[in-house]
């Protein structure tokens, strides 16, 4: 039985681009023995990164592809596709009923990729380590190892949404991270996991391959061979990789995606874009006047033609938001009366002119806007020069604010200088992601929160709108310390009604889950018919679709 030609001819073409693409360098995991058959690797093309750097630390660097996805794993994945939780390096977990701790059974036959065994060790540092480099699980007093397979969790406070909080946190092996001196720059390049795929067979600038971890605790699922991810400087070029069938999962923005990727290969590719991502606002920095007041960020809002922002700017992927702020996966907590009777995130260019007049934000004789103190009322849109879908997002913006005087830039530049100023506070506005927790808890939490704003100067990961409410901090206690559901949907409903008052960002579209593939190479993919995960590989439920996929084979 052999691979398709076709497979084949692809593969060669594409790891010989890299390695040209790359200089020739031979910056390898290991011996070129080693080195994979790439007609048998599943190909992913990375579009916000043009070249790679060789750092696999989950702490610092916890976007660096497929990290999170195939060589380090979770106590338990949750899948927003379908809302269900599957057990993972953990068999099952018990929540006290004050929801003042969780105890969690790790599995006995999970080894890490050198063999050695996962104890409750590494749970205990791992999250030690979380804390200390990226900070997070306030409500944690205590975390220990009641014997090799069973781990506390105490808590501070009762805090009811913890279990897919910690259940889903990295899970690094103690043997290996306890003797690492610095884990904010330890590069970590020879990874020990315990996913799927934790060996870095070969490294370059423009592209990496992964091969089977080698003690992998469920080997009848690793049936394809290894991973090789593509770097590219843009949705341009993965797209066009896409559809020249250069690669297997397109998880990217693509235009006119039917005509420019289904139709080449009708049989075998589709896509899938839920409307479960995260929701997408429009960020103001509320440390810098005008943007302090909320009806100044309210009429910015009204001025933006949302279904012209999701038909142009998202080639009609997604829908418009409303003032609850919440994206598609929280349907179910939607207060649907308030969603229908909240004004600001619905055009309305004759409010908003009325709400910036009353700001002192005036028509100057040149139709332009000026502030009280005579000066331009003229501001950036930060957005990362890569992704054109929001770069499209922040010209039919700019376009719109004109029609209200107001002269917004859309300042396009590296998604690490955007991020940057985010993280600092030195932004004007910005297009921006959010928390996309189960639940609207973390969501609100990073929108309102006092205990997630930062000075300026000092960086956060939350929050960088740096907005807080004592009133929001008051109810997320209360859901925090809810005791069923249904007490939580009640504070969800008024966290909805604080939103919708302050306008802390202002909402634009839920996030798609991108997500497309082709069936020509491998099959078993995630679908809207089959929801076991979502088509992205930035996902935890991305191991999920890593460990039932299969090759295509041919007699």
């Amino acid at each position: 039985m052999t691979v398709h030609r076709k497979a084949v001819a692809l593969a060669a073409a594409v790891a010989a681009a890299a390695i040209a693409l790359s200089g020739c360098s031979s910056d390898t995991g290991s011996p070129a023995a080693d080195a994979l058959d790439g007609s048998q690797l599943l190909t992913i093309p990375r579009e916000d990164m043009g070249t790679f750097d060789r750092n696999f630390n989950p702490f610092a660097n916890p976007d660096f592809p497929m990290t999170q996805q195939a060589i380090y794993e979770s106590m338990l994945i949750y899948n927003p596709a379908d809302g269900s939780t599957t057990p993972w390096l953990a068999t099952e977990w018990e929540v006290a009923a004050d929801s003042s701790g969780i105890t969690f059974t790790l599995r006995d036959d999970v080894t890490w990729s050198d063999g050695e065994p996962l104890v409750a060790d590494d749970v205990v540092i791992s999250f030690d380590l979380q804390r200390e480099v990226r900070g997070g699980f306030d409500y944690l007093e205590q975390v220990s190892a009641v014997d090799e397979h069973t781990v506390q969790f105490d808590f501070s406070e009762p805090f009811s949404p913890a279990l897919l909080d910690i259940g889903q946190q990295t899970i690094v092996p103690a043997h290996v991270w306890r003797d690492v001196e610095d884990p904010t720059t330890f590069a970590n390049e020879e990874p020990v996991g315990s996913g799927p795929y934790t060996e870095v067979t070969n490294f370059q600038a423009q592209s990496f391959d992964l091969g089977k971890n080698p003690n992998y605790w469920q080997p009848d699922k690793q049936r394809i061979e290894g991973i090789r991810m593509l770097a590219f400087s843009g949705n341009d070029g993965a797209n066009l990789a896409a559809a020249n069938g250069d690669v297997d999962w397109a998880p990217q923005f693509i235009p006119n995606i039917d005509q420019a990727y289904v139709a080449k290969d009708a049989d075998n590719r589709f896509f899938w874009f839920p409307p479960t991502g995260s929701m997408i606002n429009w960020q103001f920095n509320t440390t810098k006047a005008p943007f302090d007041d909320p009806n100044v960020r309210k009429a910015l809002s009204m001025a933006v033609d949302r279904e012209q922002v999701t038909a142009v700017g998202m080639q009609g992927y997604t829908e418009p938001a409303d003032c609850t702020g919440l994206s598609g996966s929280y349907d179910s907590w939607r207060d649907e009366d308030l969603a229908g009777s909240c004004s600001w995130t619905e055009r309305d260019l004759e409010t908003a002119g009325e709400l910036l007049d009353a700001a002192g934000i005036t028509l100057g004789a040149d139709g332009k806007r000026v502030l009280p103190d005579g000066s331009p009322f003229a501001f950036d849109y930060s957005v990362g020069s890569t992704s054109s879908d929001w770069v499209s997002v922040g010209n039919v913006i700019s376009q719109n604010l004109a029609e209200l005087g107001v002269t917004v830039t859309v300042a396009a530049k590296d998604w690490g200088d955007v991020v940057a100023g985010y993280e600092n506070g030195t932004f004007d506005s910005g297009i921006v992601w959010s928390a996309n927790a189960p639940t609207p808890y973390q969501y609100y939490r990073g929108v309102m929160s006092t205990e997630t704003v930062k000075p300026v100067g000092e960086q956060t990961f939350d929050n960088y709108h740096r907005y807080g409410s004592e009133e929001a901090d008051a109810l997320l206690a209360r859901f925090a310390q809810a005791p069923d559901e249904e007490a939580q949907h009640a504070v969800v409903d008024d966290l909805q009604a604080l939103f919708a008052e302050e306008a802390p960002v202002a909402p634009l579209f839920p996030g798609p889950e991108w997500g497309a593939a082709s069936n020509a190479r491998f099959t078993g993919w995630p679908t809207e018919g089959d929801p076991y995960a979502t088509l992205s590989t930035r996902s935890r439920t991305t191991v999920l679709v890593l460990t039932t996929l299969e090759p295509v084979v041919t007699d």
